[in-house]
């Protein structure tokens, strides 16, 4: 069986799908960005900008926006944004203004849990 297809998707087992050099959630962001960019273009189009100018908007929006998700596959890897967002949620210090939550809780002179 013959593969006809024009673009290549690389995936081997228990591998993400990497498709022209971007790697799994980028693909989506990629998406994104497209589904983004026709909607510029649609709202600029609908409020009689001529046409070329509504294309060279968005190639001067859509340019800047394709490099940054190549730049962020290509830093970050597979899962790497993921794990960014991750760690900025997690707090650095703990502050406690009483000592309670470390003393056994007492119930009748017996330590509960």
């Amino acid at each position: 069986m013959r593969n006809t297809s024009v673009y290549q998707i690389n995936k081997g087992i228990n591998a993400s799908i990497e498709f022209k050099g971007l790697k799994a959630q980028y693909i989506w962001y990629m998406g994104g960005a497209a589904i983004v960019l026709f909607a510029i273009y649609a709202l600029l189009y609908v409020c009689g900008i001529r046409s070329y100018i509504c294309v060279g908007i968005v190639v001067c929006l859509g340019i800047p926006m394709i490099m940054g998700i190549y730049h962020l596959s290509g830093v970050y890897g597979e899962h790497g944004v993921t794990k960014v967002l991750a760690r900025r949620s997690i707090p650095k210090h703990v502050r406690s203004n009483s000592r309670s939550i470390f003393k056994p809780i007492r119930s009748h002179g017996k330590i509960l849990g």
